[in-house]
């Protein structure tokens, strides 16, 4: 069965989120014009930085008794790296729009594929580079990213 052009992008973007470079999460964007892409980006260190590290450093009996069931700052000790978040990534959705800049690429009228919502600035700087449409995968624990691109009149939905 042949799939959509959305869900193209979308898987496209789930495969470039496996090139992330931080251990917390991996977030993959592609950004595209008539269906077709144009950038790709994904989280993590800038470029030739050291990659993110966010190993769990707490105790093996202090977390669930030494067994991790999902990611939650509450569950780990005060200082733990995978408790923290991530402040060396730069966001998957920032990346794809740099990228596009530093190589003169025009992204108005363009629609992102994204597998996490945006977050506040990142709907900043897909509000301001001209994107018109955002397809997202995950929602992020905030959505005042969505409620910004939806009161600046960019479309945008789930795709899961």
């Amino acid at each position: 069965m042949r799939i959509t052009r959305e869900r193209m992008l979308m898987d496209m973007a789930k495969v470039v989120a496996q090139r992330s470079t931080c251990s917390r999460m991996s977030v993959g964007v592609i950004v595209a014009a008539e269906s077709r892409p144009l950038v790709s980006g994904y989280n993590g260190a800038p470029s030739g930085m050291d990659h993110c590290d966010h190993t769990c450093t707490c105790l093996p009996d202090t977390i669930r008794g030494g067994e991790v069931m999902e990611w939650r700052a509450e569950l780990h000790e005060r200082g733990c790296p995978a408790g923290d978040p991530c402040k060396i990534a730069v966001h998957a959705e920032a990346n794809a729009i740099a990228h596009a800049a530093k190589n003169g690429i025009s992204l108005d009228l363009a629609h992102l594929f994204t597998t996490m919502a945006p977050c506040y600035p990142c709907s900043q700087l897909i509000i301001n580079a001209g994107i018109v449409a955002v397809a997202y995968s995950i929602e992020y624990r905030d959505v005042s990213g969505l409620s910004l691109l939806r009161e600046a009149g960019v479309q945008v939905c789930r795709l899961a």
